[in-house]
């Protein structure tokens, strides 16, 4: 085998055999293809896609790339969660202390910032002195302990993916299904969860824009986890529009903590208790409702022990970017759009994302949105604080939001997209 005969087949629209998928994968994760050459592979799939035999293949063969979890030791079931990515999309850091209170457990295994949506492990970072990296010994003491744990893959646990989730992100190919499907479920496959729920984006912010290719991923990655043993559900969400008020690291995890508080946005609120039942019933899990833990201070109290059990002082206070400047709203009216790839792009520019896979993030950087569409706003008003340590890339961040943001007349009717548009289990 080469790498060329492999890149070559795919360019040209063809099959991927067993023995080619097998050997790129563990040759590429031996180092013997480069980068360069996995980049332009990966190229050719997002163009030319694959069949289903050939995504099975490609995600068994990243599953054998490492080692797989076991969690039966745990007194009880697990649950996870893995979305496909947005702008806003905080829900992870709520939900996963919320579910524990409910008595599943949760071994969250996450990513970090993909273009422009942000990085579950890159918000958590924000809290001074956590830490995403744990040995298997340490996500099982965390687990034990505060019933979740939101952490990173561990080197040994599909280290063909690690290295191609990194690729992917400065290649232009995040958006290739069959690459999408395979890194998320090789990982929870083999991170050996018993039950899973998919959150797949849909909309201008997602990388799936419209439903028909949101359904054609959610049940890819159905089926992948079905065929594996993983009692697997897909929920298709809106991404129209950023989840809740903030996009970008500390100001995400500020907004997460008051929804375990009882407050907070209410479309975060609503899709954190619907992905938190559907994690129950998947697990078969049937007791306290999670709203009943949100209230009572359980799914906080999960929190506060899962964060500090990763080294994280949950009483400090969060970074706060060193500059702040005002968008307002353009004109009185209602607010009818405000476009969640806009957002995402302005945040990723201000540094809240990273170009490059070595790039660090700013803690503090990200956008706070001050209204949603169907609110009314005056003319002037604060609509957008714009937050980042390095104000010389305003004008840039600013750039991206032209056309994303529009206000109607006064009186016009606007209805906001439901928050969940579908489910396919």
């Amino acid at each position: 085998m080469d790498a060329i005969s492999v890149i070559r087949t795919k360019r040209d629209r063809g099959e991927l055999s067993d023995a080619q998928i097998d050997w790129v994968i563990d040759a590429y994760t031996r180092g013997e293809v480069a980068d360069e050459q996995m980049s332009a592979l990966a190229m050719a799939i997002l163009l030319n896609g694959m069949n289903p035999r050939e995504i099975s293949r490609w995600t068994n063969a990243m599953i054998r790339s490492g080692v797989r979890m076991d969690f039966s030791s745990l007194p009880l079931p697990t649950s996870d969660k893995h979305s496909t990515g947005g702008v806003g999309d905080k829900i992870t850091l709520p939900l996963a202390p919320l579910v524990a209170a409910c008595g599943a457990a949760v071994p969250q295994l996450s990513g970090r910032g993909l273009g422009h949506t942000g990085g579950t492990l890159d918000k958590l970072e924000s809290i001074p002195g956590w830490r995403a990296l744990l040995s298997n010994e340490e996500m099982m003491d965390v687990l034990r302990g505060a019933g979740a744990v939101i952490c990173a893959a561990g080197d040994g646990l599909a280290p063909a993916d690690k290295k191609l989730y990194a690729l992917r992100d400065v290649t232009g190919t995040v958006e290739a299904i069959p690459l999408i499907a395979s890194s998320i479920m090789s990982k929870k496959i083999a991170e050996g969860t018993g039950a899973l729920v998919l959150d797949v984006k849909v909309g201008s912010g997602a990388f799936m824009k419209n439903l028909d290719d949101a359904r054609e991923l959610a049940r890819t990655m159905v089926g992948l986890g079905t065929t594996a043993g993983v009692n697997t559900v897909a929920l298709l969400t809106d991404m129209s529009t950023p989840l809740g008020l903030t996009a970008g690291n500390a100001l995400e995890v500020r907004e997460s903590v008051e929804v375990l508080a009882g407050g907070g946005p209410a479309d975060v609120v609503e899709l954190t208790l619907a992905l938190a039942r559907e994690m129950l019933a998947a697990a078969g899990v049937h007791g306290k409702d999670p709203a009943d833990a949100l209230r009572d201070g359980s799914a906080m109290d999960h929190w506060r022990r899962m964060i500090a059990a990763q080294g994280g002082d949950v009483d400090a206070p969060l970074p706060v970017a060193r500059e702040q400047h005002v968008i307002p709203a353009p004109a009185s009216g209602v607010l009818t759009r405000l476009d969640a790839y806009a957002v995402g792009v302005c945040a990723w520019r201000l540094g809240a994302g990273r170009a490059r896979k070595e790039d660090p993030v700013q803690a503090g950087a990200g956008v706070e949105m001050h209204a949603k569409p169907g609110d009314t706003v005056v003319a002037g008003q604060p609509l957008l604080t714009l937050h980042t340590d390095t104000p010389e890339r305003y004008d840039y961040a600013i750039a991206a939001l032209e056309g994303g943001i529009e206000v109607a007349p006064a009186g016009t009717a606007f209805t906001p997209n439901p928050i969940v548009l579908d489910r396919i289990a």
